[in-house]
Parts: C-alpha cells; sequence; structure tokens
C-alpha cells in the first residue's frame, strides 16, 4: 500500500537511478510469453477482480482465468487454466456474480461459405466461444445459448455457428441488476435477433430482428429499449445509404432523420453513442461538418444539430464519450477521449477529473486509463502503459491507497527502450504525413545515422498510437539499435477524412510514395544512414513491404512482409469478413499489384505468415515467392497455426520475431541491416 505522494517520490528515484545504466536488447522471450496480467476487469458492485494470468507451472505459455475477492484479497485468486484445446483469450467481470469468458481452439475443414476466410478458399481457422462462470469458477457453459433453436438446420448452418459463434454481449445495462443485452445467431438464414437476458435464470425476452438491412443502433442504457435503428439500402451509382431512425416516444414508430442520413461511399462518420433523459437530445459524433470527428447534441423534435458542437479537437477525433455507469453517475457524461498521438481522456465530471488528475501526477510520463469503479469510487481500476512501460495494473482503494494487481511483461527493463516522439513530413506532393518515430535508448543526433526501418500498419483504415507497442515489434527493434518510423500515411483513418480519402485506389502509388518520402525523411534529419534502410510491414503492411521489394529505385535495402496481399486482382470485395465493408473497402483496393509486377523485383525479401490466417491467406506469399525467389534473395516462412490477428502463442512470437531478425541480420542487402 501507498500514497500518490510516495509513488511520486518513488518513480523519480527510479529514474534517477537507472538513467545511467547501459541499455541492451529486450530477449525474444521477453517479447513472447504470454501477459503475466491481462484482460482486467472489475464487477460493477466492486466485489470481484476478473483477469487472465500466466497459468501457473505452464513457463508463461498458458493462460488461466484468475478471480479475486477484493474483500479479501489476501485469500488470492481463485485461478482456473485454459483447457488442454480451448484457450483463454479474454475475460470480463460482468454482475450478479457472473463472469463472461472468450475461449479459442483450433478448427480444420471446409469453410463451406462461413465466417472470416470463406471467399478465400481456406479450410485452417479457429473456433471463438464465449462461456458464463461465477466467481468461484464451478462451472462453465456457453453463454446465452439458451433458446437457439437448431431444429431444422442442415449440417451446414450448424457448422457456420461453430466457426462464427452463436451469441455476443451488446450492453451491461448497469442499473439492472440481473439482465444484459445479447445477440443471436438463431436461424438457418443466419439472422441475428437481439434479447434480453437474465444472467441468474438464463431466460430470454425478445427485443428486435436484424437483417441484411436493418439492425438496431442505440439501446437505453436504463431498460434495453431500442431507441434508434439503422437501415442501408443500395441506391443509385451502386451506393448505399445509410438511414438513422429514431424511435418517437409518443408513438413508438422508428422515424427517418434526414440530417443522420448518408451515403456510406461519402463515409461520413455519423454514429448516435447516448441520449441525454433531461433534454430529450441524443449524442452523436459525426465529421459531417469538419474533417475530423466532433461530438454533437442533436434534438429529435427539431430534427436539428446544436450551432455549436458539445466538444471537439482542431487536429484529432472525438474517438468516446465516457457516460456514468454507477447509480451515482448514471449516464451522465463524465468525460470524453480524443485520439490524438495518443489516446488522451479528459473528464469534465469534477470527481473523475480529480481521481484522474491525482492518478497522472503519481505515474508522471505514463498514460493513465481509468477501466472501473464501484458507486461510491472507494475502489477505481486503472492501468498505466508508455512506450517504455507495457501496460500494469493497479486497484485504488478510498481514493489514497494504491496496490499493484501485476505487470504484462514485468522482465522488460525500461531502460532498454528509447524516446518516441510525434512528428510531421511531407510527401512528394505536399501531404503532411504525421508518423511516430522510436529511438533507441541513448541515441543522440551527433551519434551519427543509425539503420532505420519504415513500418507502416495494417487496415489500411486504421492508425498508430504512441504508447506501448502491443505487437512488440518497436521494442524488439528499437533495443536492437534500429531507428523504427510509422508513417500515418494517406488510407489511414481516424486522423481525418481527407487523409482518409486520399488513400483510395491508390496501394502501391501515393500510400507507398508517403512511405518512401518517410525514408527520405529519416534520412535528412542525420536519424537513418541512407544505405541502411529497410521496410517491415504486417497485413497492409505486409502488402506495402512487397510493394516495395518490385517498385524501381526502392530506398530499402530488403523488405520483410508479414501476412502480406500481394495479389490485388483476387482480394477485390473479399477484403474483410463484413459485407458491406468489403464492397466499400473493396471499391478501394487498387493501384499498382505486386503480382504483376514480379519480374521488376529489386530488394530481398522476407515473407512470413501463418498457417491458419483466413484474413491474408499464405497463397499471397507462397505465390509471391515462387514468382521472385529467382530474381533476388527471398525467404519464405509458414508459421504453424498462427492465426492473422493477435493473440499469437509464444511460440508464434519467437518464430516470427527471430526470422525476422535474422534475416535483417544477415540478408538485408550487403553486410545485413
Amino acid at each position: 500500500m501507498t500514497t500518490f505522494r510516495f509513488l511520486s517520490v518513488f518513480l523519480l528515484s527510479c529514474l534517477f537511478l537507472t538513467a545511467q545504466v547501459i541499455a541492451k536488447p529486450i530477449p525474444v522471450e521477453s517479447l513472447s510469453h504470454v501477459p503475466v496480467i491481462d484482460s482486467v476487469s472489475m464487477s460493477a458492485d466492486g466485489k470481484h477482480l476478473v483477469a487472465l494470468v500466466a497459468a501457473p507451472g505452464s513457463n508463461f505459455r498458458e493462460t488461466a482465468l484468475a478471480t479475486w475477492d477484493l474483500d479479501n484479497m489476501s485469500k488470492g485468486p481463485v485461478i482456473t487454466p485454459s483447457g488442454k484445446r480451448m484457450k483463454f483469450i479474454a475475460a470480463n467481470a460482468l454482475k450478479a456474480g457472473k463472469l463472461l469468458v472468450t475461449g479459442r481452439q483450433e478448427w480444420t475443414g471446409p469453410l463451406a461459405g462461413c465466417g472470416e476466410g470463406n471467399f478465400s478458399g481456406s479450410t485452417k481457422t479457429f473456433v471463438f466461444k464465449n462461456y458464463l462462470t461465477d466467481a468461484n469458477h464451478k462451472q462453465f457453459t456457453e453463454a446465452f445459448a439458451e433458446g437457439v433453436n437448431k431444429t431444422g438446420m442442415g449440417e451446414r448452418m450448424r457448422h457456420c455457428l461453430d466457426i462464427a459463434g452463436s451469441a455476443s454481449l451488446v450492453s451491461n445495462l448497469p442499473l439492472d441488476p440481473e439482465h444484459v443485452i445479447i445477440r443471436k445467431v438463431t436461424g438457418i438464414t443466419g439472422s441475428a435477433d437481439y434479447f434480453l437476458y437474465n444472467l441468474k435464470t438464463g431466460k430470454s425476452t425478445f427485443l428486435i430482428k436484424e437483417n441484411r438491412k436493418a439492425a438496431p443502433g442505440l439501446f437505453d442504457p436504463r431498460d434495453g429499449k431500442v431507441l434508434t435503428r439503422v437501415t442501408i439500402e443500395p441506391v443509385a451509382g451502386g451506393d448505399f445509404e445509410q438511414k438513422v431512425l429514431i424511435r418517437d416516444p409518443k408513438t413508438g414508430e422508428f422515424e427517418v432523420h434526414d440530417k443522420l442520413t448518408t451515403k456510406l461511399g461519402d463515409r461520413y462518420t455519423v454514429s448516435v453513442v447516448g441520449h441525454d433523459e433531461k433534454t430529450g437530445k441524443y449524442y452523436v459524433l459525426s465529421n459531417q461538418f469538419s474533417d475530423t470527428v466532433k461530438a454533437w447534441m442533436y434534438d429529435p423534435k427539431t430534427r436539428q444539430f446544436d450551432k455549436e458542437p458539445l466538444v471537439g479537437h482542431p487536429k484529432y477525433d472525438i474517438a468516446r464519450l465516457i457516460f456514468g455507469s454507477q447509480p451515482s453517475n448514471f449516464n451522465r457524461l463524465l468525460g470524453f477521449t480524443v485520439a490524438g498521438p495518443k489516446v488522451e481522456t479528459i473528464y469534465v465530471d469534477p470527481e473523475m477529473r480529480s481521481i484522474h488528475e491525482g492518478l497522472k501526477q503519481a505515474y508522471a510520463g505514463k498514460n493513465v486509463h481509468i477501466t472501473g469503479y464501484n458507486n461510491d469510487l472507494s475502489r477505481v481500476l486503472f492501468m498505466t502503459e508508455s512506450a517504455q512501460h507495457p501496460p500494469t495494473y493497479y486497484l485504488l482503494s478510498n481514493r489514497k491507497e494504491v496496490k499493484k494487481l501485476g505487470s504484462q511483461r514485468p522482465d522488460i527493463d525500461p531502460k532498454d527502450l528509447g524516446q518516441q516522439r510525434w512528428v510531421i513530413y511531407t510527401a512528394r506532393d505536399g501531404m503532411k504525413i504525421p508518423a511516430i518515430l522510436d529511438l533507441p535508448a541513448g541515441w543522440k543526433k551527433e551519434d551519427g545515422p543509425i539503420p532505420a526501418i519504415v513500418l507502416p500498419h495494417g487496415g489500411p483504415w486504421a492508425r498508430d498510437f504512441m504508447g506501448w507497442d502491443g505487437s512488440g515489434f518497436v521494442p524488439l527493434l528499437t533495443s536492437r539499435g534500429y531507428a523504427v518510423l510509422r508513417p500515418q500515411y494517406r488510407g489511414s483513418s481516424g486522423l481525418g477524412r481527407k487523409l482518409w480519402l486520399a488513400g483510395d485506389q491508390q496501394w502501391g502509388k501515393a500510400m507507398q510514395d508517403d512511405l518512401d518520402d518517410g525514408a527520405q525523411w529519416l534520412v535528412e534529419q542525420g536519424i537513418a544512414d541512407k544505405n541502411r534502410l529497410a521496410i517491415f510491414g504486417y497485413s497492409y503492411g505486409g502488402f506495402a513491404a512487397a510493394a516495395a521489394t518490385v517498385r524501381p529505385n526502392s530506398p530499402y535495402q530488403c523488405a520483410v512482409a508479414g501476412a502480406p496481399v500481394t495479389n490485388l486482382a483476387k482480394i477485390g470485395n473479399a477484403w474483410s469478413s463484413n459485407r458491406l465493408q468489403r464492397i466499400l473497402q473493396g471499391r478501394t483496393v487498387n493501384g499498382m499489384d505486386p503480382m504483376k509486377n514480379t519480374d521488376k523485383a529489386g530488394i530481398p525479401v522476407l515473407l512470413v505468415v501463418g498457417d491458419r490466417d483466413v484474413r491474408t491467406p499464405a497463397w499471397h506469399a507462397k505465390d509471391f515467392y515462387k514468382k521472385v525467389k529467382t530474381k533476388v534473395p527471398a525467404r519464405l516462412k509458414i508459421i504453424k497455426d498462427m492465426p492473422h490477428q493477435m493473440p499469437w502463442y509464444p511460440r508464434h512470437h519467437e518464430t516470427l520475431y527471430r526470422e525476422v531478425l535474422d534475416f535483417l541480420k544477415n540478408d538485408c542487402g550487403p553486410g545485413g541491416l
């Protein structure tokens, strides 16, 4: 136990004592093992804490479910290891004494049109299941499975339910002691229904049906009534129109609101995220009136937005509004998050702001995120992290005592990691490209240029944030003396609509120019040696690495393509498991096709992918490898049982990291990188 003041002094003294210690490479094992603690949550009543932990006796290679009684922490947690096949990958404390746990296991067989990967001929994937249990882990039952009618279902539909899962949690309904809202796949057509589900009795009450054209939007957090619906219908020109319908409280009918109607092809954000009970207005996140997303109040009576946004930022999106989830602050706006260089939470509620500011002072230099609290705020769960510090979890009691629950990776020494910066450089056509620059510990410009790696993110409709890199790629590389630049190239989402739209049909073209221009910027800044540059990416980043392999006048000495897309002609509308995203993003997937340009391969390349990757199946890497291996030094590594998305098994991380490091050292151009 300790106080904020003591923690501040302790942290400062630690920084002073370790400032002169020489940095060393972070061991591959330290970035590969199962997190010591992860997926931490607190029950709404503040009585139980739930987490995934490294299973005792597994040498940090298997997960286990752990539950603490917060009234008797000295007793220690109840721990249940994952099964031999089904492995725990997430946990969540609910209410009524229930916990929700997600498990995953390998599955092999023809997908037959079911789940992600069914468009690409994949046969190896994973089955995901949600389970309910109690604080003592006495029994695990498939979550919300009651009432799923399989009568008349053919083998194919049963098969689909096994792969894609049949039920999921939608809303926790904070004031209701027993009920939650769930979504179930319930029929032979694969349609979904929404139910009010009683955690104690297992009984379900029907709320609303979802189909290909319509789905529920916002549920009333007080009683679960459906407040809004969203319909999507095709319109002229091959586009789709999204309409938001709001329930009229007098008639109960859903009515279309034109101010909330958009064409999906325009890619405006219109998200109804809350309802103010006093005024009847709705909270809407939208970029209809600016390049970035702002929070607006919308009046369904006048059918008008307020003249000024509720909250906005001149450069970055408002990512989320934070509403009270306890009786003492129920549905009150407590704060918001800004998706700037890092995710920054700003509380407007005085009590929450006071607690948050106190924690930020105690953990100066780290990002502090409050993730749970009880009704009187006598127990507050929070997490800290930074570029040098993996996520670490704490419990604040009585607003003065802090207990450290644990760090994901306590064996990582912060002094082995260097500084992180948010930078902006200018692309060749004048567009401003933001980026994250990570430098090795202790490096100074007067030390001279160093080897550097351009690391584009996946997506490409995604973005990077400053802070701890959960993939492990950045700490792996910077602790070995490499500078790492992560460009937020055009096509990245979440940094303004202009930057996002600028990537349409520019795969391997202007999007790739942004990466090359980032490499040139590193050289001009005196950071990188122009003869010691590489590109390494995963997913879309893997495409970018493959594209760099065949682009003329490449600034890189080599490329590492993880889970790459290499054939644009074959990917088309099979780009996502979501039908509308397949259509919308599929239209933007065009540009320079690496598979059509393999004769131009000019730099060594490593291609690595998992054999259970259903998003960018292994044939992309295999086909590209066959075409370029006679032209440039090339390697192909297929990793057994590795899926596209994390979490991965420790052996997946170990294999990937070691392949990358060995390739960079020995095969990246003359003399290696």
